[in-house]
């Protein structure tokens, strides 16, 4: 409920909350429901919507709760702003970014067009300062955004492998100090991976006139990108020659850039609107629910498209790409209670099976829903020079966002994450700390008999509880947490998702405080081989005074592991907001 006070639910001019959650769950499916009177068709959804989101089996990105309704209109969580290779473009992206902030969306950009430091400006004959120097300026218009008034500012910050400035770029957030508003992406090519893989060199060229300005070695650029990540966890990998590969409208141009936690790659000026899923309620017995899955995907899709219609977008040219390709991303959250619920160890073969068979039913059922709406309302304007076959009324369908937030509203896991913890610590009101149990835990353990304040007390002292013997083996086999589970089989089911997502799937591979530089790269080099289509790694207590050793006394996100920044009480992440 604090979340919900704070960031969500309406005020008055006094700052005084004038609605309960059912209240804004109504004013969110009335707002998207009556974009049908536009079509004459589809009747009674506000009540479908009502319930879904009441129940908390599904549930929009932040933007659509806080703004549905009321005066700002912009339901988009996920921004992409063209960064183009003169002052003009590079403040004009600047402002927009700020616009878009302002109404609570992420901004992913892409610096890649910028000239390199020291670069000749012909225009005044002095020298180019570089993406890196204009990124700082970037990162100081976000610190002073703070998001529609409740969420805090947030980039993603891509720059090419290829740009001479990359090794500057790798590096940047070193200090623990700079960029803190960005997230830092190396758009990564599969020439570079292989040439890494080979030992051989490439060239570092020139953006502004394509020439080559020295080649270096690819595995030494690599193992710079693990040792950062390693230390301060950025920058993360996007393969973006994965992601172009399933670019749905090549000929509107290529995908440079991703939403801030990676999960959409889109197009300039586009953006995308989320909403997912809640696993845990679509068990029923230790098993799938396969049908209430489908009915809840089904609402999911046509709640999606209506909030296109819905949008009151901040950027004129926002609108216009958006509307020719009507993208939308519906994931899932509390994958790993469902994975609890099951009796299944998160990473298991049989977990595996279970999330390509899971990902392939809600992509089927999400294509056959947004098919049916074609047939009535339209396919998306820009079909016939898409890869898509129609009719269909998005590009995309499908995307799995890290759902920091709307999984805590939700009361279950996040994305597809494994637990980080099985007790953590969040802090309340007055600087008040609360230590929480996973609930499903605390469950098993009263039906099991072991449930003892004693028990409590030494979970709350670590992040793994395999060698408490307190414990059931068959209960520890299941709650496994993030440093249970080895990186190889997290990115592993990573790959199970994408397969079957159309977007991108957002993934913190979380490592303990030993693992390596080398483990880094490995991962890297693993995700790509499998298909990812980016992958980003924390390694515990890579930021001194923020995440820290004892569960009593860390400062992290339960969902990422990451530094949890606290205003007035209202835990916010970072990295996944």
């Amino acid at each position: 409920m604090l979340i919900l006070e704070k960031r969500y639910l309406m005020k008055d001019e006094n700052g005084q909350t004038i609605e309960t959650p059912e209240q804004m769950f109504r004013r969110v499916a009335s707002n998207v429901a009556a974009v049908n009177e536009l079509y004459g068709d589809r009747g009674n959804e506000e009540e479908e919507f009502f319930q879904a989101m009441r129940s908390l089996e599904f549930l929009p990105n932040s933007p659509t709760l806080m703004n549905a309704g009321t005066s700002i209109q912009q339901l988009s969580a996920c921004f992409v702003i063209p960064v183009g290779d003169s002052i003009e473009s590079i403040y004009d992206a600047i402002k927009y970014g700020a616009i878009v902030q302002q109404t609570g969306g992420g901004v992913g950009f892409s610096f890649s067009n910028l000239r390199p430091e020291g670069d000749i400006v012909r225009s005044t004959g002095g020298v180019a300062s570089g993406p890196v120097s204009f990124m700082t300026v970037f990162d100081a218009a976000t610190n002073s955004i703070k998001q529609g008034g409740r969420r805090r500012g947030a980039n993603m910050g891509v720059l090419r492998v290829d740009h001479p400035d990359i090794e500057r770029f790798i590096g940047v957030k070193e200090d623990l100090s700079s960029l803190s508003n960005f997230n830092l992406s190396v758009a990564v090519t599969d020439d570079f991976m292989d040439r890494a893989a080979h030992g051989e060199g490439y060239d570092l060229v020139n953006p502004r006139d394509g020439t080559k300005v020295r080649t270096i070695s690819a595995s030494y650029i690599l193992e710079r990108m693990a040792t950062s990540a390693w230390r301060v966890g950025d920058p993360g990998a996007l393969f973006i020659d994965t992601v172009n590969r399933d670019n749905p409208t090549p000929e509107q141009g290529n995908i440079d850039a991703t939403n801030p936690c990676g999960e959409v790659p889109l197009l300039p000026f586009e953006a995308c609107n989320l909403g997912s899923v809640n696993l845990d309620r679509m068990a029923s017995d230790g098993k799938v629910d396969w049908d209430h899955l489908a009915r809840t995907v089904d609402l999911g899709i046509r709640f999606l498209d209506n909030v296109i219609d819905a949008n009151r977008f901040p950027l004129v040219q926002t609108a216009e790409v958006v509307k020719m390709n009507r993208k939308i991303g519906l994931g899932i959250m509390g994958f790993a209670d469902l994975l609890v619920r099951m009796g299944l160890p998160y990473g298991s073969s049989a977990s595996l099976r279970l999330a390509d068979k899971l990902m392939a039913f809600i992509r089927e059922r999400a294509e056959r829903t947004s098919r049916t709406i074609a047939e009535s309302r339209g396919s998306f304007p820009s079909i016939d020079a898409s890869i898509i076959k129609g009719p269909r009324r998005n590009a995309t369908l499908l995307s799995i966002a890290p759902t920091g937030t709307i999984s805590l509203i939700a009361g279950c896991s996040s994305g597809i994450e494994p637990y980080y913890a099985v007790s953590y610590s969040r802090r309340a009101l007055e600087g008040q700390r609360l230590y929480e149990v996973l609930p499903l835990f605390k469950e098993a353990a009263r039906k099991g008999g072991f449930l003892s304040p004693e028990l409590l007390e030494k979970i709350a002292g670590t992040r793994s509880i395999q060698g408490l013997k307190d414990v059931p083996s068959d209960v520890r086999q299941v709650f496994l947490t993030a440093h249970d589970i080895p990186p190889g089989d997290q990115i592993d089911m990573q790959a199970a998702f994408q397969r079957h997502v159309d977007n991108a799937v957002s993934k913190t591979i979380n490592l303990s405080a030993s693992a390596t530089w080398a483990d880094v790269r490995h991962i890297f080099i693993h995700a790509h081989r499998r298909g990812c289509k980016g992958i980003t790694v924390y390694r515990e207590g890579s930021r001194p005074d923020q995440v820290l050793t004892s569960t009593r006394n860390r400062r992290c996100c339960p969902v990422c592991g990451r530094f949890v920044h606290s205003e007035e009480g209202a835990m916010q992440c970072d990295t996944c907001g």
